[in-house]
């Protein structure tokens, strides 16, 4: 199987079937820095991810924007000080599909990359 981060999401309707407990453990394997968590009765990806300063953050938090328009998947993104709080789900069907957990796999790359280059 490709790895999650060398995928890419699939289009899904109100209707698409949200992963089930077994897929929703296998998926979780592959990012498990994030935290499976449920807001407003949905449930979502969420992980904290630590910077030296704003700019860093601001970096980071507008190449997940990126990504995000690219795909046409869109996170809850809570930028501070050093600091970036980002929540993957799918908002059509109200929880979690199998594009969070790939989405929330390239955020994990995308922030390898920006700290392997020291930003």
């Amino acid at each position: 199987m490709t790895e999650l981060k060398q995928q890419s999401c699939e289009a899904c309707s109100a209707d698409a079937p949200r992963v089930t407990e077994d897929e929703k453990q296998q998926l979780h394997q592959s990012v498990p820095d994030w935290e499976i968590v449920e807001l407003d009765g949905e449930e979502q990806l969420r992980r904290e991810f630590r910077f030296r300063n704003f700019a860093q953050a601001l970096a980071f938090t507008n190449t997940v924007g990126e990504l995000a328009e690219a795909e046409n998947h869109h996170p809850a993104i809570l930028l501070e000080w050093g600091r970036v709080t980002v929540r993957w789900w799918t908002h059509k069907m109200g929880g979690l599909h199998k594009n969070d957990f790939v989405m929330a796999a390239r955020t994990d790359e995308v922030y390898q990359q920006l700290q392997r280059r020291g930003r």
